[in-house]
């Protein structure tokens, strides 16, 4: 099978290579037992797979491996007692192995792709959306009528950060660095739309934001503090700003506000039950309208160094998606 091998952890200008593999046994080396086979149809494009290029990311395989951690396909096949078919239509989480022709997912993190969605959307469905999920509902403890604050609004995470935010019943502020981002993020469903180079933070504070999304870091955090209202909660989803902010407590306990990790993979790992309650949830999200993946730049599989090298730049708008087959 063809397949993109991450070669070298020398960025994604030069690390990858188009290879041929043999085809992936059915057992999965995270989980020790056997997964569903996907025939992949889409692969989606992360912030992780930028940095494991550098050897930056936590989660080091040994190299040569190949990346990619969400696709949607086709089940190929799947162990007996699962709820998956040869055949059926899925979105899974295989952590790695993605960006190839077959891949294999735990059962636990594979789901029926919604009829409402094609192959691309499933590919940007899972990290995403259950990240999203995850930081609003189960760490943030959001609540109907709040208002949420998403940095980096554009993007995978920012654009089902928005939709999750509104299905759930909160209003929205995106704040997005062009104008170009600003159309992506009303289209998401923003109900506001502030520019970062304007005098967002000010305009963000009058209004009272109860929640803040930020997988930015950077300068936007310690502004992000400083637009909370009282009781207000920031929530740390990523730095793909490239520096991590520190945060000086005093903040917290003028304003009783909360920081609050969100890092979805460490968490669902351990909780099988979770992920497939959040599924449910969002399937019924996407049933209801609330959600459905935008998806931006798409790239055939030997160009997936150009997807890496857009998202890099921060250039990408939704989802980055490498359609396989």
């Amino acid at each position: 099978m063809r397949a993109i091998q991450i070669t070298e952890l020398t960025g994604p200008a030069t690390a990858l290579r188009l290879v041929e593999l043999p085809e992936p046994e059915a057992s999965h080396a995270l989980t020790g037992g056997d997964g569903v086979v996907v025939e992949v149809r889409a692969a989606g494009v992360s912030f992780p797979e930028v940095l494991q290029t550098r050897g930056e990311y936590q989660f080091k395989p040994p190299l040569p491996f190949v990346p990619g951690s969400e696709v949607a396909g086709v089940v190929r096949s799947a162990p007996a007692g699962s709820p998956f078919e040869p055949g059926d239509r899925v979105a899974a989480f295989c952590f790695t192995g993605g960006f190839a022709e077959l891949a294999v997912a735990p059962v636990q993190f594979s789901f029926p792709l919604p009829e409402q969605l094609d192959f691309q959307q499933g590919a940007g469905l899972i990290l995403n959306y259950h990240t999203a999920y995850f930081a609003l509902h189960t760490r943030g403890r959001l609540r109907a009528g709040e208002t949420v604050l998403v940095h980096g609004a554009a993007g995978g995470v920012g654009t089902a950060a928005l939709q999750v935010a509104r299905g759930l019943g909160a209003r929205t502020i995106a704040v997005v660095s062009t104008d170009e981002k600003a159309q992506i993020a009303t289209h998401a469903g923003a109900d506001q739309v502030l520019l970062a180079s304007d005098e967002w933070k000010d305009a963000a504070k009058q209004q009272g934001v109860d929640v803040v999304l930020d997988p930015v870091g950077g300068e936007r955090f310690t502004d992000s503090l400083r637009t909370l209202a009282p009781g207000g909660r920031l929530l740390v989803v990523g730095f793909t700003a490239g520096s991590i902010p520190e945060v000086r407590v005093n903040r917290l306990l003028l304003g009783n506000t909360e920081v609050v990790g969100a890092g979805w993979g460490a968490y669902a790992m351990s909780r099988p039950d979770y992920v497939t309650e959040v599924g449910t949830a969002l399937a019924q999200l996407i049933a209801d309208g609330a959600v459905s993946p935008i998806v931006g730049a798409q790239f055939p599989l030997e160009r997936a160094a150009e997807a890496l090298a857009l998202i890099d730049a921060r250039g990408a708008v939704g989802k980055v998606v490498l359609d396989v087959s």
